[in-house]
């Protein structure tokens, strides 16, 4: 009897632990394969075209070297700090004013779109881009790019300098960052004041003209943006 017994016992027990283990075998796959089911994968968003902050209704100071020198103002700013190439955005428009010690307005700047590129310290303007120099003289163009790091201003397009008693207009132009000594590549033409509306062209026209001459590299990386 006892013999039978224990046979009888350890056999159950046997198909207990075996059942056991089966059933172990068993949850464990069914838990992988719901694992498998459930996870989500995190796409990342394209760096390119996801900005990292967002401002709007901007109005924002200035300092170079401890001093308040610009005065920044614009609808919408957008900080693309993940790109290959971070850069700011300003896709409605953006005005500058540059002041002196006394916050005196000398120079002022506009344009209907603008990019800022950190590492190359370039600005692109773009639009109805409008300049007024330290001179009083007013810059007007389609397109223009200014180099911080060079501190030189250039453009490819149609450019309009209004001085006080003559105006100069010409395809492709190179300043210092001033305004104050600049090359027009390309002249079309020095007209009175009084004749201004002979040295104007409508916009679309501005921005057809080009200077097959003067062209920069930096221009064809750019403009994909």
């Amino acid at each position: 009897m006892d013999k039978r017994f224990r046979s009888k016992t350890n056999q159950s027990q046997n198909i207990t632990t075996t059942f056991v283990v089966v059933v172990m075998f068993l949850l464990c796959i069914n838990l992988s394969c719901s694992e498998e089911k459930k996870e989500w994968v995190a796409v990342p968003s394209d760096p390119e075209k996801s900005y990292t902050m967002k401002a709007t209704e901007v109005n924002t100071l200035i300092s170079d070297s401890g001093i308040t020198r610009y005065r920044l103002t614009a609808q919408t700013w957008l900080v693309f700090g993940r790109a290959k190439e971070p850069y700011w955005y300003f896709p409605e428009g953006i005005y500058v004013e540059k002041f002196d010690t006394l916050f005196h307005t000398e120079a002022s700047i506009k344009a209907d779109t603008a990019y800022y590129f950190d590492k190359k310290g370039l600005w692109q303007l773009i639009g109805h881009v409008e300049v007024e120099s330290l001179e009083g003289e007013q810059f007007s163009t389609s397109e223009l790019f200014w180099d911080q790091k060079e501190e030189k201003v250039y453009s490819d397009k149609y450019i309009r300098i209004q001085q006080e008693e003559q105006i100069v207009t010409g395809i492709g132009f190179e300043s210092n960052q001033n305004m104050t000594k600049y090359k027009i590549f390309n002249s079309q033409g020095v007209f009175p004041v009084e004749e201004n509306t002979r040295a104007q062209a409508p916009t679309d026209t501005l921005q057809m003209e080009t200077d097959s001459t003067f062209k920069r590299p930096v221009l064809d990386t750019l403009k994909h943006r």
